[in-house]
């Protein structure tokens, strides 16, 4: 059907001043400081706002092609509803997605949900908002991306929110409610040749700034870290029922791996089995929270933060995940093999144990000076035949 126009006017737009617009069936028309004219579009097509700049009266730019765009982000529209999943007559916009992934995760027991839900909430979906699940592209992903950086963000914390995104597209073609992959993900590049890990005397002199800071939990939470290598959330989430300090173990019932049985060493069950006395009774968690809906800290970043410093190490360094690469490059260094470290440790590949393995350090010294003493040991040695079979 033709559009009728009463203010939108040829005579209309010629009579504009400098600064003065018109606007009519989502078609703004404004009159620039240097007499230029700019079209622009603002409408609401399924739910979703679409804004653009169509062109300038300079390019040739009319009011119909205005119109035609308009006409064409409809047509569009109603092509992609034609396309749907039986049953909706929508297309399931990103923030919808978003909540019923996280509801379906908990009915399926997933994997780090808190997490997945956090990062939704925070970032993913104030960015994507209401847009069709389908009809998120690949640019947008790569603006997700610059504008995540531009805000400080590291580049590991945004491949992590891009693998939350990922696998939402994933579960979502999986479940139905999409009928094909929208876009490419292309994650960053991460420079995994360092592993930042502290020292024995570094480790004391946190743990001795832990137990003075007024946060009663971080102390405990660095003593577990530092003789587990459990990652941060799973510290957490500990719970008495998940203890078991006879046998040295604690259950982590949603590990990033799947579920596993952490040991633990004696020192540390000792440690904990005082720290379950001074417990209100009947408090189910290890690191207690009344005002969480879970009932158990999900973060303790602010009082860690304020131990590094107390400590005298570098917060921009070391962080809650610093404790987990010390537990596991301290084994390494011990001599452990790496398929025990493995087991402690929890990682699902070997792959990314070896990281820690190809470290340099003084344990790598270490056992170059011995391989150097037993040729330097031949060599002194009259006794010693020529040549070892």
């Amino acid at each position: 059907m033709t559009r009728r126009f009463l203010k939108l006017t040829r005579n209309a737009m010629r009579a504009l001043n400098p600064g003065e617009s018109i606007n009519e069936q989502g078609i703004n028309f404004r009159r620039e400081p240097t007499r230029d004219g700019v079209f622009t579009v603002n409408i609401m097509v399924d739910r979703l706002r679409v804004h653009r700049v169509i062109g300038r009266e300079s390019e040739g730019t009319t009011r119909q092609q205005a119109e035609d765009f308009i006409a064409r982000a409809r047509t569009d529209a109603r092509r992609e509803r034609l396309d749907l999943p039986e049953g909706r007559k929508t297309a399931l916009g990103f923030r919808e997605a978003a909540g019923r992934y996280i509801e379906r995760l908990k009915e399926e027991d997933g994997k780090i949900i808190a997490t997945k839900d956090r990062q939704l909430r925070q970032h993913l979906t104030p960015f994507f908002r209401d847009r069709p699940l389908s009809q998120v592209s690949g640019f947008e992903i790569e603006r997700y991306k610059k504008v995540r950086c531009n805000a400080g963000a590291a580049v590991s914390t945004v491949n992590r929110e891009l693998a939350t995104l990922s696998h939402l597209f994933n579960k979502s073609l999986e479940w139905g409610w999409i009928k094909a992959l929208p876009a490419r993900i292309r994650r960053f590049q991460e420079d995994n040749a360092r592993i930042v890990y502290l020292s024995k005397k570094q480790c004391h002199a946190l743990e001795a700034a832990a137990a003075q800071d007024q946060n009663e939990n971080v102390h405990a939470f660095v003593m577990v870290g530092l003789r587990t290598g459990m990652r941060h959330s799973e510290i957490l989430a500990i719970s008495r029922n998940d203890l078991d300090l006879d046998k040295r173990v604690i259950w982590i019932p949603k590990a990033k791996a799947g579920a596993r049985e952490q040991p633990i060493t004696g020192d540390l069950a000792i440690y904990l089995e005082e720290r379950l006395k001074m417990l209100p009774t009947g408090c189910p968690w290890l690191f207690p929270s009344p005002g969480s809906k879970t009932g158990h800290v999900h973060t303790i970043r602010k009082a860690f933060r304020r131990s590094v410093i107390r400590a005298g190490l570098d917060p921009e360094q070391v962080t809650p995940h610093t404790l987990r690469h010390t537990a596991i490059t301290h084994l390494v260094q011990a001599g452990v093999d790496l398929p025990t470290v493995k087991r402690i440790s929890g990682h699902k590949t070997m792959i990314m144990v070896e990281r820690y393995a190809h470290q340099s350090g003084a344990h790598i010294a270490e056992a170059l000076d011995k391989l150097e003493d037993r040729y330097s040991a031949s060599q002194t040695s009259k006794s010693a035949p020529k040549y070892g079979l």
